[in-house]
């Protein structure tokens, strides 16, 4: 695709230390087994019978006719969880990984109401109590409706801390009623509202990052409104964190046979002459100012690509600090190959 080629950083290898038990040769078949136990607790440090915390924040909300989309935070690191299991009423229906935090519950009833709940699970086995239930009614069912809403015409955010941020959009049109709206962070969906909100406050984000959200509309024949328009949110950083270091302004432009990346790089200091550069969320290479190129003010690159008209790419870079570190992503910008 283009001349420079991506870096990794080289792994050291990790050494693990096993603590050993001698017992001596004249020591008595029972002592030597009474010293292994004793050894194997001190290490182990006993069976672990505590269960993690009840998730917190769950909610529920009906995106369809027959569909529910069901949401919760994510559980602490101390926590140990591996999974969570989601419940309606008291039969499991989903088991996901502990880095999933929202499903959809498919194949239900029309005009029903419904209840879930949330449990968390650890490594060993233990199983969180269940929370308050989550309840949601699927509205009626339409047919033959093919027709999906209209866009959401404007889209506001702003952080509210280092790790959430409000976003506000302006309300969509259908045919026959929006029953959702959900949020986007490039093709992935994080977060969904009911009928009528036009407001959402979004957690777990990082601190010190730049994130790109869109809302799209959705009606009660599950058909989903083309984006609406993007906006970018800075979350401020954490107590001891350095700051500006995503470049700004981010942009890029498709044209035949090329893609042209613009930005403005972060105030570090020093000349910033290395950015990695990511392709549909994939390290694809490094791009490299040589002494006395390195861009002053506005950086532009243009890349030369082969792949078909029509493929789409979503790309975003982050700049080499003077640290040797790679520091935070820039906005991240969806864009569609021409010929």
């Amino acid at each position: 695709m283009h001349d420079p080629a991506p870096r990794t950083a080289p792994h050291s290898p990790r050494r693990s230390w096993r603590p050993s038990v001698r017992v001596r040769a004249a020591a008595a078949p029972a002592l030597a087994l009474v010293l292994a136990a004793a050894a194997l607790t001190a290490c182990g440090g006993g069976s672990d019978t505590t269960p993690p915390a009840v998730p917190a924040g769950l909610t529920a909300q009906a995106g369809s006719a027959t569909t529910v989309h069901v949401m919760w935070l994510s559980a602490a690191p101390s926590d140990g969880v591996t999974s969570f299991l989601v419940y309606q009423a008291d039969r499991l229906v989903r088991e996901l990984p502990a880095d999933k935090t929202m499903t959809d519950i498919t194949g239900l009833t029309p005009r029903t109401a419904y209840a879930f709940t949330v449990r968390a699970r650890d490594a060993a086995g233990n199983t969180s109590p269940a929370g308050p239930a989550a309840s949601a009614t699927t509205p009626a069912a339409t047919t033959e409706d093919r027709v999906a809403p209209s866009a959401p015409p404007r889209t506001n955010g702003q952080p509210l801390g280092p790790t959430s941020a409000r976003l506000t959009w302006a309300a969509a049109t259908d045919d026959t009623g929006v029953t959702a709206y959900d949020v986007y962070q490039g093709d992935a969906r994080i977060h969904t509202v009911g009928h009528g909100v036009t407001t959402t406050v979004l957690e777990d984000l990082q601190p010190d990052s730049l994130y790109t959200f869109t809302v799209r509309a959705r009606d009660g024949a599950d058909n989903a409104s083309p984006d609406g328009p993007a906006v970018d949110v800075s979350t401020p950083p954490g107590p001891g964190q350095r700051t500006g270091t995503a470049p700004g302004e981010f942009t890029a432009a498709a044209s035949p046979g090329a893609v042209t990346l613009a930005w403005t790089p972060p105030a570090t200091g020093r000349e910033t002459s290395e950015y990695e550069l990511y392709v549909n969320g994939r390290p694809t290479t490094v791009i490299q100012f040589g002494a006395g190129a390195v861009p002053a003010g506005r950086a532009e690159h243009r890349l030369t690509v082969a792949e078909p008209p029509g493929t789409v790419w979503t790309v975003k870079l982050r700049a080499r600090l003077p640290d040797g570190t790679w520091g935070v992503f820039s906005a991240e910008r969806r864009i569609v190959l021409t010929s």
